[in-house]
Formats: C-alpha cells, sequence, structure tokens
C-alpha cells in the first residue's frame, strides 16, 4: 500500500514549486494533475510515471471529484507514491482536503505538500502586497464564485466591505460586477482601487488596474485584489527595478 501526496506546484512558474514538491514528483510513480500547473514540471517525472491529466475543461469536461478521488485510493493500493497536483495550493480553494479525507477513510497514508497560492503569487509579481504596514493590515481570501449545491452563500461581500483592509477575490470573473455591486452597497467607495491579474505567470497573462464601481467584466482566470494596497503597489511598480 502507497502513500498519496497532495502537492501544490504554485501559480504557475515552475520554479515557483517547493523543492519538497519538486522532489515528490521526481520519485512518483504516478502523478495526477491539473490543468493550470506549469507543464513543464511533468519533465521531471520518472521516465516509466504514469502521468494522468485530471484537470476540468471550461464547460465542466473532465473527471469528477468523486473519480479523481477514487482514483487516487486504487492507485494507492498499487503503486508506493502518488502525487496529487494541484495548481496554487490544494488548500486554499482546491479540493485537496476532501481527497486527503476520501483516502485517509480508506487506509490510505496522506500528506499536504503546500504551495504558493496564486491570489497572494499573481499581485506580488506586480508589486502588490496583501498586507503592508501603514497601508492595510488585514485581508480576506475569497471565491466569487461558490457552489450552487452548497444551498447557501457563506461569502457575505456587504459585511466584508467594512471588515477588511485588502480583498482578494478568487473565482469571481463571471460574477466580478455583482460582488462589485455588493461591496459598494456595503460601504466601500467606488473609487477603491482594484487590479484584476489574468493568468498570471502564463503565456498571454494580463493586468490592469481600475476602479471597483468600473470594474466591469473580467477575463477567466484571474486573481482580483481591492484595496490601498493596489495603489501602494503601482507606485512601487514605478520606480522597481523589474516593471
Amino acid at each position: 500500500m502507497g502513500k498519496v501526496y497532495i502537492v501544490g506546484a504554485g501559480p504557475g512558474d515552475p520554479e515557483l514549486i517547493t523543492v519538497k514538491g519538486l522532489k515528490l514528483i521526481q520519485a512518483a510513480d504516478v502523478v495526477l494533475y491539473d490543468r493550470l500547473i506549469p507543464k513543464e514540471l511533468l519533465a521531471y517525472a520518472k521516465r516509466d510515471a504514469l502521468l494522468i491529466d485530471v484537470g476540468k475543461r471550461p464547460g465542466g469536461q473532465g473527471p469528477s471529484q468523486e473519480e479523481i478521488n477514487e482514483m487516487l485510493y486504487r492507485y494507492a493500493l498499487e503503486y508506493e507514491v502518488v502525487v496529487r497536483l494541484h495548481g496554487g495550493d490544494p488548500l486554499v480553494f482546491g479540493r485537496g482536503m476532501e481527497e486527503c479525507e476520501y483516502v485517509a477513510a480508506r487506509g490510505i497514508c496522506c500528506e499536504f505538500v503546500p504551495g504558493i497560492t496564486s491570489g497572494l503569487a499573481a499581485p506580488a509579481k506586480y508589486y502588490i502586497p496583501p498586507v503592508v504596514r501603514g497601508t492595510a493590515s488585514s485581508v480576506a481570501l475569497v471565491t466569487g464564485r461558490e457552489d450552487p449545491a452548497k444551498g447557501i452563500r457563506q461569502v457575505n461581500f456587504k459585511r466584508l466591505a467594512g471588515a477588511v483592509d485588502t480583498i482578494i477575490v478568487y473565482m469571481g470573473a463571471s460574477s466580478a460586477g455583482e460582488w462589485s455591486r455588493e461591496l459598494v452597497e456595503g460601504g466601500m467607495s467606488a473609487d477603491t482601487p482594484a487590479a484584476v491579474i489574468t493568468a498570471a505567470y502564463f503565456p498571454g497573462e494580463g493586468f490592469r488596474i481600475t476602479r471597483l464601481g468600473e470594474l466591469g467584466d473580467v477575463d477567466s482566470p484571474s486573481v482580483v485584489v481591492v484595496g490601498r494596497v493596489v495603489e501602494r503597489g503601482a507606485r512601487l511598480r514605478e520606480i522597481a527595478c523589474g516593471r
């Protein structure tokens, strides 16, 4: 019986994976990977390793989460090292917890290897910090798209508007008009700066700064940062050598 490692690949740059994550890819007998991982990482796998794409395609095509869970369990019965490779961090709006719970409940040892989440890495590429002394002391990482099957909505953007200094929204492209309006209704100024980072660290990535009240349509996949840190980062970016 083998072991399952739930590994975060980072935000898209293959050099931003952890050393431990890379070593596990090199040691893996099986790698089940997401669509948005840096594909260059797969070149580090053993020649005879099984590399299985379990990522979701636009429109929801691809294995269901239940199928992925069962694949992890089945491969762990046959192979020694099974790696489930997630983009970003598997515990930040990923399904890493569910996957580990599933195999652990069936007697399979499971371990998390965190990765750099895109909600922090994408803004950092453009010099935008989540918190910074003198500007922001609190941050919320939230999803803009919740599973309707839950029957409840857990993210209350109206309350969030006055609760934290910086709001970072994942998976919020299709609902940007709705949640940005709710933030304004909750008391956040429509002039609050917002940064939209699309497909960070991938070819064709995009970046723009706007105002909350003018956010409009957002391309997918995007991370949106709302707060005064955006202006602070923009000023630094103007003078930094990496701009």
